[in-house]
């Protein structure tokens, strides 16, 4: 019998490893999951009269009469008659109600206004920050902020939540990260060129691959030899950022585990957002944590450039409300950290990690995909969290607070 083509045993190791990659694709497609090597096909589901009334703050029969009189975009229409609205469509809806009802423009179309100044989040890594980011960015495009965010985290971890996937992971001579925005030679590209759209309306994503190692690596040789002075890359961060700021609102950014990078996150930041799990261990961890923090932002400004923050917050995530220990550990957190903790955290919850299983956000799931009454909880505390941040943002941009007002109404009728 005559030898086969290229046999297993005449294999290199590189081939090898690539025949099983290739194998564990084909067998996962077959079991139906989601081709993670091609994802630009994603798309999100429309929402429910219902489901648009709450985000609007309106009644659904308010939007059923707007519909039959012609009135906003048209919705689309299901079984009996039900009508739906796509994130493009809600967005739309808006604009009409914010020109129909002048006085609750603001309610409507919360956009930044001449005189307001882009809010840079940079989320710190701890503990569900990844998880945080990605809830922060969704929720606020669907309340009609116009959204970036920024994976600066090598492994890429918000973006796979995005479903981008990069097999090449990444390459220095075709930039996809932050890397080619930041780069010290002559290839640096534009902020523009590495943003990608998302299948939220509204909302952007700069992807994190691998080669944000280069950048590392490159900003520790220039630390190195410019006798410890702080490089540039921080500035660089920023500079990159204000290319694009008139066509955002609130940009979101996912740190790595620290760097030259997450100096560029803090010192562009205009607020940080802190995660911490209610448990000893996780918030001793966020105290060694806060030390990085803290030195991160000292080589800024022994470089001479002050560092001023709209707020620093400090957010409980994965909590089991029911367990004893935590309830000691949030209230020692509250003790220490007073109105720098936000009042809402985000509970330990099935319906968020099955979600995460499907690979997607609770906001792209309907409830009956999870569960109902998880569904609602999880969702009550991640819209509760993303209100207290929303009306942090419209503090500063001198607005009255309505959101975290919306959600009690909200949590109140759930619970009816």
């Amino acid at each position: 019998m005559p030898p086969t083509e290229n046999p297993p045993q005449m294999e290199t190791i590189s081939e090898r490893i690539e025949r099983r990659i290739n194998e564990l694709w084909d067998r996962l497609r077959e079991r139906g999951a989601p081709d993670f090597l091609d994802r630009d096909d994603r798309t999100l589901r429309s929402f429910s009269l219902g489901e648009v009334a709450e985000i609007l703050g309106v009644s659904g029969s308010y939007l059923r009469q707007l519909s039959i009189d012609g009135l906003g975009p048209t919705p689309g229409l299901g079984t009996a008659g039900r009508r739906s609205y796509t994130l493009r469509q809600i967005n739309e809806l808006r604009a009409y109600l914010a020109s129909a009802r002048p006085k609750e423009a603001l309610k409507f179309c919360p956009r930044r206004r001449e005189g307001e100044k882009l809010q840079i989040i940079s989320v710190a890594s701890g503990s569900a920050s990844t998880t945080t980011s990605y809830y922060l960015a969704q929720g606020l495009a669907l309340q009609g902020y116009r959204v970036l965010a920024i994976d600066l985290d090598p492994k890429g971890s918000l973006s796979k939540m995005f479903g981008c996937y990069f097999p090449d992971i990444g390459c220095p001579d075709h930039p996809t990260t932050m890397y080619g925005a930041l780069r010290y030679d002559d290839d640096r590209v534009s902020m523009s060129s590495v943003i990608r759209p998302t299948h939220f309306d509204g909302l952007d994503l700069v992807p994190g691959t691998f080669e944000l190692e280069i950048f590392e690596r490159e900003s520790t040789k220039r630390f190195d030899n410019e006798d410890l002075r702080h490089p540039d890359a921080s500035i660089r961060m920023v500079d990159a950022l204000k290319e694009v700021e008139q066509g955002y609102d609130v940009v979101v950014i996912h740190c790595g585990r620290g760097g030259f990078l997450t100096a560029g996150a803090y010192e562009a930041a205009t607020g940080v957002l802190v995660t911490v799990r209610p448990q000893w261990p996780e918030i001793t961890s966020m105290g060694l944590s806060l030390y990085r923090f803290s030195h991160l932002v000292s080589l800024i400004e022994k470089a001479g450039r002050s560092v001023n923050y709209d707020f620093t917050k400090y957010l409980v995530t994965r909590h089991d409300p029911r367990d004893v220990s935590q309830q000691e550990a949030v209230a020692l957190l509250r003790d220490w950290l007073g109105d720098d903790l936000l009042t809402a955290t985000v509970w330990e919850s099935d319906a968020i990690r099955q979600a995460w299983m499907k690979n997607r956000s609770l906001y792209e799931l309907s409830a009956g995909e999870v569960g109902r009454s998880a569904y609602e909880q999880a969702m009550e505390t991640l819209n509760s969290t993303n209100a207290e941040v929303m009306d942090l943002i419209a503090e500063v941009w001198g607005r009255p607070p309505m959101y975290v007002s919306r959600a009690s109404r909200t949590a109140g009728k759930a619970s009816s």
